[in-house]
């Protein structure tokens, strides 16, 4: 083991060409699938060095497997972000094994999957808090856990994948809508808090983005401007993009990824 360190630096007339070389990032959340995946690639393919967090071992392993064929490093940790000790083992073990901490992202949520989608009056509190919990107190503890590494070494960047049901309401899902808007909130107040000490956060809210339990319909969808749904890809693109030096000076935004759909009027 080499530490973290990555081998894949690409140089054009002396000029460093990748746009997260050497940075050491942390996927957390479903690193190992679907968005998690193709920002996994996405950052190592730009010179990032990649721990993998993801709750099923095996799909980290196969991640982690891929970016190492690829010549870059990576590293695998596991556990449940819903856990505050598993959280933070993965957390200390990604910056025990990195020597530090350049960026956090922040990628699984939903509720679909975890509970019912009901009106507003007939969600239980244990259901609310099941898609609180998935979306949002541990993208603060996860947050907060890095913060004091972020401090010490004069900055690092957070991005977390938000949705555009945060900033507009969808029927049967108040509560990952509500969770959805305070990561924005939480970027804020990172930005406000943190910016001077080198220290930034942005959130990537995603609209109908085609994966494995989310396939995306074999005709256009008129219901999106865009006609189509968005890929995995260009949600990756835009989180190496807010990582990168270049959005340097972009904190507490939400940068939306859509086709159109939140910018579309009730007539249009």
């Amino acid at each position: 083991m080499n530490g973290c360190r990555s081998d894949a630096i690409r140089r054009e007339g002396g000029l460093l060409v990748k746009r997260l070389d050497s940075k050491r990032a942390l996927i957390i959340g479903g690193g190992g699938d679907g968005i998690g995946r193709a920002i996994t690639r996405s950052f190592s393919a730009e010179g990032a060095v990649v721990v993998v967090a993801d709750a099923q071992p095996d799909r980290a392993a196969e991640a982690v497997d891929e970016v190492r064929g690829r010549g870059a490093e990576a590293f695998a940790v596991t556990g449940d972000v819903r856990s505050p000790a598993e959280l933070g083992d993965m957390i200390s073990r990604a910056v025990a094994d990195c020597g530090g901490l350049d960026t956090l992202v922040t990628v699984v949520g939903g509720q679909v999957a975890f509970v019912p989608a009901v009106r507003l009056h007939e969600m239980r509190d244990e259901d609310w808090d099941t898609v609180y919990e998935l979306n949002l107190r541990y993208v603060a503890r996860a947050v907060r856990a890095v913060l004091p590494t972020f401090l010490g070494q004069g900055g690092g960047s957070v991005v977390s994948v938000g949705s555009v049901t945060g900033l507009m309401a969808a029927p049967r899902q108040a509560a990952y809508g509500v969770s959805k808007a305070g990561l924005v909130s939480l970027a804020r107040t990172v930005s406000a808090e943190y910016a001077a000490e080198g220290i930034r956060m942005n959130v990537v809210a995603g609209g109908a983005i085609a994966t494995s339990v989310n396939p995306a319909p074999d005709s256009p969808v008129p219901e999106i401007p865009a006609g189509r749904y968005g890929t995995v890809d260009e949600i990756a693109e835009a989180v190496v993009y807010l990582a990168s030096d270049a959005a340097a000076y972009i904190s507490g935004q939400q940068l939306v990824i859509d086709g159109g759909v939140s910018s579309r009027g009730p007539f249009g």
